[in-house]
């Protein structure tokens, strides 16, 4: 609990604002609460967070059961008789928020509050938790019930529930930071006064302990105790630092002599990497020298003696000629006797094999076009009775699917096509014109949306190639062709596509208006006479190309010659296309027949030939198995040995030392490191040793640097804090009691002095009752009971001004007092409540009370005698409307 200090220290500028209000003037010493002073109830603003709602106890110290007592929030009076359980409820209230059983000063231990007979003790606190300063306000509501139970052994169990009696936690930190939170202070005699503290205290007549209870009231005994912890710590971690600096010593010179020996350790990292370097270069070296080497070279020896091996033998090159990497002028003069071993028979042979080979395929290539010829003869002579056929062998079976399908609904609207089809020419002279500048599209076919394309994709197929079927073109079929006057050109001497064709589907002229804009292309049958009218500077308006009778593309900055001859699916003349085609055809035949006379006598003749030479190649090709075989073996035991040198050196080296000359030296080395070992040790050891030296050293150098910086920092905060700001703060709260304890003196004409020795630890009080001037100011020890009662009181109230805290606690304040002093420091005490409506006060009393004023503001909480023959203690309550 005493580490809440901090809260009390620091000045909260709302509530000091009100601590420093003008007291009330003489007319309204005796009606402070009334509801004429303009604050009433509705209007007085009360404590929010920390006050005490409600206290109930059960079997606690001699009663079987108390309260629950509902208390006001700023004035309550707790009356009853000696053994009613007053003390018995402020003691609960200690316990309660942790407070140790001797700051009761009703016993040492919490089993003694145990009453006899009963295993447990229990204790309910209710702490208001409202306005923006609340504690948690979403877990715990606008209250915190605070439940403690204390066995016959002495231990206690808290349970902190929220307002609506939920479980919110039962560790005793969670209490701790709500009472830091709240600024309870319940060891503070100035927040909760015992009888028994007020009797060590205030009625002491040593000056050392008024000063002690105004220290511990304002908790500058424990900033102080906390500066002598502080000091105290200070000086052991400079006794720490001390005894690290004679430990950072040894371990520096030891630090050193490991560090000599690890400098010594480069000679030897130089050697051992030489001497790792050297059995890198000896494994390879070994492979070097390994007569597989050799056995390589003899068979290459046998390939250049035999000068009959074919080609083929550069098949038969081992991979060990690529792993040992063997240069560029090497790998050519291997090249170079393989060519050097084909004779003249052997390039004969490989003459006729590509001879016949290209006998072969030009005669195969040959019946493919003759076939074609033929397909192409027949297509012609069946348009002379269905003219579709010019359109493709499979463009009538096609057309019939069409017919089909769209008999069977497979379509919206039934296709149209092939567009070249559905077109007729108006001057039969432009036929070749208008097919080249067609193209593609005289077999194409249009759709009316992508449901039929698709269908008509699936139907087609089955008749063409994929990538040879005709191009099918999606658009929305009308009955009406495009009005294109705005962008069409007009010529008076030369028509345009679509003037010069015949189109009855407006679904037709729209797909070609569409695609190739036949509206806007020029037809001129004389190339010179294009040539003038396109590329001239008056050209036709929204002309972009023309075509002639031969089929040629004309621009105004270009001309294309046409690589087609003739009409091919818009002739009338039927006949003479095939009389042509024959007559081609006739002349094409003879000539692929004296072509495959030529090549048959040819092949025979190397038929003979290959025979021969087929029997050489097999005796060739039987030798070159054999040298194979030889070379593989001889591979594989040369690739054991580069297997086991990359074991040792990944990176093949080039070595150009023998074996021999890097063994020596391997040994010679090997000799020297193990001589410089015996001297020195070990290198790992000396490594770690080395490393751990460092390390400890560089530790302990840093803890001690760091102390060092945290004294010299301890020490500034220090000399200012305690030699500045604690001394002006003790000066500070001084002048306050000061001021405050002649206020309350004031109140009976009584003149007063306090004198703080702040050196020795001591504080004189100096009354003079009565008016000022007519006697000397005396101790309070001469004074009588009740005038000692009564300044005991306004010491009491200064402290009050001075320190902060949600409620106050005072136990029979009106011991000793006359009813003339009882009654003027109840009227003080009320008067300051009435202005410090923010806190809450407790005051625990003999007196019957009866002549308070009724006020919302005061509560009375009567205690009836007890009552020996019932197990709880009933009380009364005098709570005014």
């Amino acid at each position: 609990m005493s580490k809440r200090k901090s809260s009390n220290s620091g000045l909260t500028p709302d509530k000091r604002s009100r601590l420093s209000q003008p007291e009330p003037s003489e007319e309204d010493k005796t009606d402070y609460f009334s509801s004429g002073d303009g604050m009433n109830t509705s209007q007085s603003v009360t404590g929010e967070v920390g006050i005490i709602e409600s206290i109930s106890l059960k079997n606690f110290m001699c009663h079987s059961l108390l309260g629950p007592f509902k208390f006001g929030p700023n004035v309550n009076f707790v009356v009853g008789n000696n053994g009613s359980g007053k003390s018995a409820v402020l003691t609960a209230l200690i316990v309660a928020l942790g407070g140790k059983a001797n700051t009761t000063n009703r016993g040492s231990s919490l089993k003694v509050f145990v009453k006899e007979g009963e295993s447990s003790a229990d204790v309910s606190i209710t702490l208001r938790n409202r306005g923006h300063d609340a504690y948690k306000p979403e877990v715990f509501g606008q209250s915190i019930n605070i439940d403690l139970r204390i066995s016959s052994e002495g231990t206690r169990t808290y349970k902190l529930k929220s307002k609506t009696g939920h479980l919110v936690s039962s560790k005793k930190e969670e209490l701790i930071s709500i009472l830091d939170h709240f600024n309870i202070q319940v060891d503070n005699p100035v927040s909760i006064l015992t009888q028994e503290m007020s009797k060590h205290f205030l009625h002491s007549k040593k000056e050392g302990d008024k000063y002690k209870f105004f220290m511990k009231a304002t908790q500058l005994d424990q900033m102080k105790e906390d500066y002598s912890y502080i000091m105290k710590t200070k000086s052991m971690t400079q006794n720490t630092v001390e005894k690290h600096r004679e430990t950072l010593q040894e371990l520096k010179r030891k630090y050193q002599e490991k560090e000599e020996r690890y400098k010594n350790l480069a000679s030897l990292d130089e050697m051992q990497h030489k001497l790792d370097e050297l059995k890198n270069q000896m494994a390879w070296a070994l492979v070097r020298n390994h007569r597989q080497h050799n056995m390589i070279s003899d068979c290459m020896a046998q390939i250049k003696m035999n000068t009959t091996i074919p080609l083929s033998i550069s098949l038969v090159v081992p991979k060990c000629w690529v792993s040992l990497n063997l240069k560029c002028t090497t790998k050519m003069s291997l090249f170079l006797i393989l060519i050097s071993s084909i004779d003249r028979s052997h390039f004969a042979y490989l003459v006729i094999l590509l001879f016949s080979s290209f006998c072969s395929r030009e005669k195969q290539d040959l019946q493919r076009a003759m076939e074609s010829k033929r397909r192409n003869l027949a297509a012609m002579e069946n348009s002379r009775n269905d003219q579709l056929c010019r359109f493709g062998e499979h463009m009538p079976p096609l057309l019939r699917a069409i017919d089909e399908a769209d008999r069977r609904g497979q379509f919206k609207k039934k296709p149209v096509g092939p567009l070249g089809f559905c077109i007729r020419l108006r001057d039969p002279e432009l036929g070749l014109a208008v097919e080249c500048c067609l193209k593609s599209l005289m077999l194409a076919f249009c759709c009316d949306n992508h449901a039929d394309e698709r269908e008509l994709q699936r139907i087609m197929s089955r008749y063409f190639q994929q990538g040879r079927r005709p191009q099918i073109i999606v658009s929305r079929f009308t009955n009406t062709v495009y009005d294109v006057r705005s962008r069409a050109v007009y010529h008076p001497e030369y028509p345009t596509v679509l003037q010069s064709l015949d189109i009855e589907n407006p679904v037709v002229a729209n797909c070609l208006i569409d695609m190739r804009g036949i509206e806007t292309i020029l037809l001129i049958k004389n190339a010179k006479d294009a040539r003038r009218a396109m590329q001239s500077v008056n050209r036709p308006r929204n002309c972009m190309e023309a075509f002639t009778r031969e089929g040629d593309q004309v621009y105004y900055n270009r001309y294309y010659s046409s690589e087609q001859d003739r009409v091919r699916y818009l002739s009338k003349d039927i006949e003479e296309e095939i009389r042509f085609e024959n007559i081609k055809s006739i002349f094409e035949m003879g000539f692929i027949s004296e072509r495959f006379s030529n090549s048959d006598k040819e092949l025979a003749r190397s038929e003979l030939h290959k025979k021969h030479y087929e029997e050489n190649r097999k005796a060739h090709v039987d030798m070159i198995e054999t040298l194979k075989t030889n070379l593989n073996v001889k591979d594989q035991e040369l690739q054991a040995s580069i297997a086991k040198a990359s074991e040792i050196c990944p990176e093949r080296l080039d070595v150009r030392r023998t074996a021999k000359s890097l063994d020596s030296e391997i040994s010679r080395l090997r000799h020297k490191i193990n001589t410089q070992q015996d001297q020195h040790g070990h290198r790992d050891i000396i490594v770690r040793q080395y490393h751990e030296a460092k390390e400890n050293f560089s530790n302990i150098a840093r803890q001690v640097k760091g102390l060092e910086a945290f004294i010299r920092q301890l020490t500034d905060i220090m000399n200012t804090r305690h030699n500045v700001v604690f001394l002006c703060f003790s000066r500070y709260l001084s002048v306050r009691c000061k001021y405050y304890f002649n206020l309350m003196l004031s109140q009976r004409g009584y003149i007063g002095k306090m004198t703080f020795d702040h050196k020795n630890d001591t504080l004189s009080i100096s009354v003079l009752p009565g008016e000022g001037g007519k006697a000397n100011l005396s101790d309070m020890r001469s004074l009588s009971g009740g005038e000692r009662s009564f300044s005991t009181v306004c010491f009491v109230l200064s402290l009050w001004g001075i320190a902060e805290g949600p409620f106050c606690a005072l136990d029979e304040f009106d011991v000793y007092m006359d009813m003339v002093n009882r009654r003027i420091s109840m009227d003080m005490m009320l008067k300051i409540a009435a202005s410090q409506r923010y806190r809450q006060f407790i005051f625990l009393t003999p007196q019957s009370m009866s002549s308070l004023p009724v006020n919302s503001l005061i509560r009375i909480l009567r205690l009836k005698d007890p009552d020996r023959s019932q197990s709880a203690l009933p009380f009364g309550q005098r709570n005014p409307e």
